[in-house]
């Protein structure tokens, strides 16, 4: 009786918990969106200022160096172009779709700084959508089956008779 309590109880946490991920990956989303907009401002002010003294990217950055400064400055703006190029990955991946393609595509919320964010910004709720029913039909399922398994291995350990010595 106490294994069945159990596993209904890390059942319904599961459902509750897999029933979040379409708010919390539309705030993901929405983090994304803004960090790329941000981050392209900045390469596209670099690349400009690069254009009007006739250099590519790459050209200006090769060329940034000298003073520690400089060279810091260069490796600054490697990262801002690296991270800004990512992220514009991420979300061309993501955009346009569903918290079900969001899904299979989790792979693409993977950014450390965006998710930190997104997370203290969401708030957990359980809104009536077709999407968060099955999220939490399937958070269940998986939560109570991994549970049930656990709790059965469990229970056999604990039945197992000692070997004649």
């Amino acid at each position: 009786m106490i294994f069945r309590a159990i596993t209904l109880a890390v059942g319904l946490a599961g459902g509750f918990g897999a029933a979040q991920f379409p708010a919390y990956s539309q705030q993901y989303m929405q983090r994304l969106g803004g960090a790329v907009d941000a981050l392209h401002q900045v390469v596209a002010d670099f690349d400009a200022s690069a254009a009007a003294v006739g250099l590519t990217r790459q050209e200006a950055l090769a060329q940034m160096q000298g003073t520690a400064f400089v060279e810091r400055r260069r490796a600054d703006m490697s990262r801002a172009i690296g991270r800004y190029e990512a992220l514009r990955a991420d979300l061309l991946a993501l955009q346009g779709h569903g918290p079900f393609m969001r899904a299979y595509h989790a792979g693409h919320l993977t950014d450390g700084e965006i998710a930190k964010r997104a997370w203290q910004a969401f708030q957990p709720a359980l809104p009536l959508t077709f999407a968060t029913a099955l999220f939490a039909g399937v958070g269940f399922l998986l939560s109570a089956s991994g549970a049930s398994l656990l709790l059965a291995a469990l229970r056999g350990l604990l039945r197992r008779k000692p070997l004649p010595a």
